[in-house]
């Protein structure tokens, strides 16, 4: 039997016993050692010093310009790239997560030479960052080696790869990103040393060929239709994929040899190697908007739920819990933060950072009422996180 979640919750410290020939129904049976990982994922799944509505935040970057990525560095600094107006280039800039002064206590470590709208960014095995959204078309990955004496002009690494957002380096170098923007839930992947992006499969779209999907009427700055947005890799070699518009995360299985073996090309009205739905590893109404995610070291998934200015986290038995949510505000809205619009969640040992952007969008809109407005800002927990 391929890889699959049901392996990987096996892994996790569960049983299963399947019936032959019953694929949908299993049977989950739970011993003893299985009893007690439930117990710890569970308290894993939300476990911090405090949570909910005593959890605090402190703001540690604060910028007139949107940021959407975030990513950590082996010296434990927060790294992000400003989307600076043209013709000045995308500032790359590196800050403490414990930084006290969110106005000026950055240091700029590259650039991106314009047009540049930066979203996604991850090192490398090279311990370079590669940043997505440069290029006219907004279809290239850029690398730029930090440098905080001499800030360096990022350069092309990836191309063709139209609208990227969420990026991830398997074991064997090849740079995966997700479509993001374009909706069409296309998972690239750039081979090592770079090139052209390949596709290799689809997330199904909210839209079809048929034109069945969801209306973008009624939500405040419009329904979401990203499909795949954050992506990760499990200590496995498996990949993890947000759904911002359903508010899922999808599962996919790999062979040793990076072979996808998820199942493929069940709906004739998607292309045949779009994913089946037996790859959807959990949706639920708290990730709503889910944008960015990250693994801690018990391998707790945590999320950044956009359109609900919220934190969730996803236990490796599926349980989803609501680790933060603004608080409402004297006008009866959850705009006024500390979230406003996260995007992009870090885990560095025990503590837990988020980028916001800010924007106009469902629980965010309008988006006046915080510390940021059109803006961008990176907050980090007051509380350790216990992974």
């Amino acid at each position: 039997m391929a890889r699959s979640v049901w392996g990987w919750l096996a892994r996790a410290g569960w049983v299963f016993v399947a019936a032959k020939g019953m694929r949908r129904h299993v049977v989950l049976v739970l011993v003893l050692a299985a009893a007690a990982s439930f117990v710890a994922l569970g308290a894993a799944a939300g476990k911090s010093a405090k949570a909910d509505e005593d959890a605090t935040w402190t703001t540690v970057l604060k910028s007139p310009f949107v940021l959407e990525g975030l990513t950590a560095g082996d010296d434990g600094n927060l790294y992000t790239a400003l989307r600076n107006t043209a013709p000045n280039p995308c500032q790359v800039v590196r800050v403490s997560p414990e930084n006290t002064d969110p106005i000026g206590g950055y240091t700029v470590v590259g650039l991106v030479p314009q047009p540049c709208s930066p979203n996604g960014l991850t090192f490398g095995p090279d311990g370079a960052l590669y940043i997505a959204g440069a290029g006219p078309q907004r279809d290239m990955i850029v690398r730029v080696v930090p440098d905080a004496v001499s800030p360096g002009l990022a350069t092309p690494y990836a191309t063709h790869v139209p609208t990227p957002n969420g990026l991830a380096f398997d074991r064997d170098g090849n740079l995966w990103s997700t479509d993001g923007g374009n909706g069409a839930g296309i998972v690239y992947r750039t081979p090592p040393g770079g090139g052209d992006g390949a596709e290799v499969f689809r997330v199904p779209a909210l839209l079809n060929r048929l034109g069945i999907g969801r209306s973008a009427g009624t939500v405040p700055g419009g329904a979401w239709t990203i499909v795949g947005n954050g992506i990760l890799f499990t200590r496995d070699g498996d990949m993890l994929i947000a759904d911002t518009a359903r508010g899922a995360i999808w599962y996919v299985a790999f062979d040793a040899h990076g072979n996808v073996t998820s199942p493929q090309g069940c709906d004739s009205t998607y292309s045949p190697d779009t994913l089946c739905l037996d790859n959807l590893f959990v949706q639920h109404p708290y990730l709503e908007g889910l944008d960015g995610i990250v693994l801690d070291a018990s391998g707790v998934i945590w999320g950044a739920a956009n359109e609900r200015n919220a934190i969730v986290t996803v236990a490796k038995n599926g349980s989803v819990r609501e680790f933060f949510r603004n608080p409402v505000g004297a006008t009866g809205l959850r705009n006024a933060g500390p979230l406003e619009t996260p995007t992009s969640p870090v885990v560095i040992g025990h503590t837990f950072c988020v980028a916001q952007t800010d924007a106009a969008r469902r629980d965010n809109s309008p988006n006046t009422a915080g510390e940021v407005t059109n803006g961008g800002k990176i907050s980090c927990l007051d509380q350790p996180i216990e992974p």
